[in-house]
């Protein structure tokens, strides 16, 4: 049975990741770090990593982490890989940023 959507490819992908997270035994933060790393390893897009920031925050996870994350997969996947997670993790961060100004905003003008 499929339910309509707006958003279909989004949905499916959030319910993945619903789903995952409720069978994963990890701690929430190591949980958030080994996603990373895989997301490093793929040389995943800096949108990829946007769904990870809001978690990220709520575990507490530090920069000084993600950054022992990457030097920590380094060896394994590739100074280019390492290099491109940074600056993509970069990237997502300043989107995230960005769209909570323009929503502060709106909620001033509002």
């Amino acid at each position: 049975m499929t339910t309509a959507s707006d958003h279909p490819v989004l949905d499916t992908l959030a319910a993945m990741t619903m789903d995952s997270l409720e069978r994963c035994g990890l701690p929430a933060d190591t949980l958030i770090l080994t996603r990373l790393a895989a997301l490093a390893a793929m040389d995943a897009p800096a949108m990829s990593y946007v769904a990870h920031i809001d978690p990220a925050i709520k575990t507490n996870l530090t920069p000084a982490q993600v950054q022992d994350v990457l030097v920590a997969i380094a060896p394994i996947v590739g100074t280019a890989r390492v290099m491109s997670a940074a600056t993509h993790i970069a990237e997502a961060l300043g989107f995230v940023i960005a769209v909570a100004e323009a929503e502060a905003e709106a909620e001033l003008e509002g």
